[in-house]
């Protein structure tokens, strides 16, 4: 192709299932976003993506274009510098825990999150339950905070990798939301532009995630590696299982809760687990310990010490919101009303399925089906009984937390049919999770 391209052309290109030049590519985003290019014409290259794919070097290609066409962030370099991701599932808070629990064992960590759309929650709107908590921070503002206190939690920035926010909006609309290259370049753009030397990739697989398998799981995780690898960045990659809720809480005020108890030395035995081994391999992807072992041992003594829960008043603090509630969690937003699930029989919890848990929440409000709409902070469930559980008749397995009396019927309903039973003993669900280094091919 000589001089300029079309759109028709790079359209047709795809198509034929050929390659994009960084060139190219960098025409797409630019065009796009300037206007210039109509929708109709990016969605009908969107849809010729989706079914021919891209190669690595142009996924990497397509995720320096993105980052190119907003502004990046740099850091101090007397620190390092790390962000995770987590590909999202039902009752994830790690991000509420780990950022504070980073910054306050010596490392530097932004973590730019979205909202919840579908079954799976969003840590902007499991922190804007915080009363007065900011998640919308100028960028000059934004280094300010993070040179004084080492960390924030924040919303995607407008002058970050806008391109990548034009192109999802159409993604979402075109049925090409699912395109392993379309998500990795995504997914890595905003690392990137971030200034993270180090990213750690929680990505699920199971009934309460997007991905379903441990080997659809895996090939976005190598996809998501190979592009920081491109880039110069350490990359590592964890594959969790969400089959059941991670910890025990499915709603953003609950869920804030838990990652405070998390903190504090309580909490559930799996979202500690997960949360320290994210931890741990960013410390040594950082260069911030030379094993696993030590990495975690740093991480739980900072949690014994308070520092780590220190760290996140001083981060709710600094972005307008009441640090009270990490020594007070009571001051959280409650809803009115609380119904008890109990159980049917005498038996085992044989599994508490994510995705109808996720359900409830949504008949609850906790959630949103539908872009722009608002979510109740206070609503959600909590998992008493988990999967391996022996329970007798009538013992509560499940709260409910409800706006009225009508939705925690409603959401009471769903959650019974979360339930799986077993007349004999069963053993909990594996938490094992498979860990992918920055170097594996």
């Amino acid at each position: 192709m000589t001089g300029s391209p079309s759109m028709i052309e790079l359209i047709e290109k795809k198509k034929r299932g050929e390659a994009h030049d960084g060139a190219e590519l960098r025409w797409l985003c630019e065009g796009y976003l300037a206007g210039e290019i109509p929708d109709y014409q990016v969605a009908a290259w969107l849809m010729a993506v989706r079914w021919r794919g891209m190669t690595a070097a142009e996924t990497l290609a397509l995720t320096e274009a993105l980052v190119a066409s907003g502004a990046t962030l740099e850091w101090s370099a007397d620190r390092p510098v790390v962000d995770k991701h987590s590909t999202g599932g039902v009752g994830d808070k790690t991000s509420i825990a780990l950022v504070p629990l980073l910054a306050a064992a010596g490392l530097l960590f932004v973590k730019m999150s979205g909202r919840g759309l579908g079954f799976t929650g969003g840590t902007i709107d499991k922190l804007e339950s915080i009363p007065r908590f900011q998640v919308d921070i100028p960028l000059e503002r934004l280094r300010k905070q993070v040179d004084r206190i080492g960390c924030a939690l924040v919303g995607q920035n407008r002058d970050l990798v806008p391109a990548d926010g034009a192109l999802y909006a159409l993604r979402d609309v075109t049925g090409t939301i699912d395109s392993l290259p379309l998500i990795a370049s995504s997914v890595m753009s905003k690392k990137l532009a971030g200034g993270a030397g180090a990213i750690v990739l929680d990505v699920k697989f199971g009934t309460g995630a997007f991905m379903t398998s441990e080997e659809e799981a895996r090939e976005l995780a190598l996809a998501m590696i190979e592009i920081g690898r491109g880039a110069g960045r350490r990359v590592g990659a964890v594959l969790s299982p969400m089959h059941e809720p991670l910890g025990r809480a499915v709603g953003n005020a609950l869920e804030v809760r838990e990652a405070i108890e998390l903190l504090q030395g309580r909490g559930p035995d799996d979202l500690k687990e997960l949360t320290l081994l994210l931890g741990a391999h960013l410390m040594v992807l950082a260069g911030a310990a030379d094993e696993l072992g030590a990495a975690r041992a740093t991480l739980e003594r900072t949690i014994d010490s308070g520092a780590a829960a220190e760290r996140l008043a001083l981060l709710v603090e600094a972005q307008g919101g009441d640090p009270a509630i990490v020594s007070y969690p009571e001051r959280l937003p409650a809803a009115p009303h609380l119904d008890v699930v109990h159980a049917p029989r005498d038996g085992w919890v044989q599994r508490v399925d994510a995705r109808m848990v996720a359900e409830a929440a949504l008949v609850l409000g906790a959630g949103r089906r539908r872009k722009g709409e608002q979510v109740d902070p206070r609503t959600g469930v909590r998992v008493l009984a988990r999967g391996g559980d022996q329970v007798g008749e009538g013992e509560p397995v499940a709260e409910i937390h409800a706006a009225t009396e009508a939705a925690a019927r409603q959401a009471a309903d769903v959650v019974e049919r979360a339930f799986q039973w077993s007349s004999i003993a069963v053993l909990p669900p594996s938490i094992l999770h498979t860990a992918i280094g920055p170097s594996e091919e």
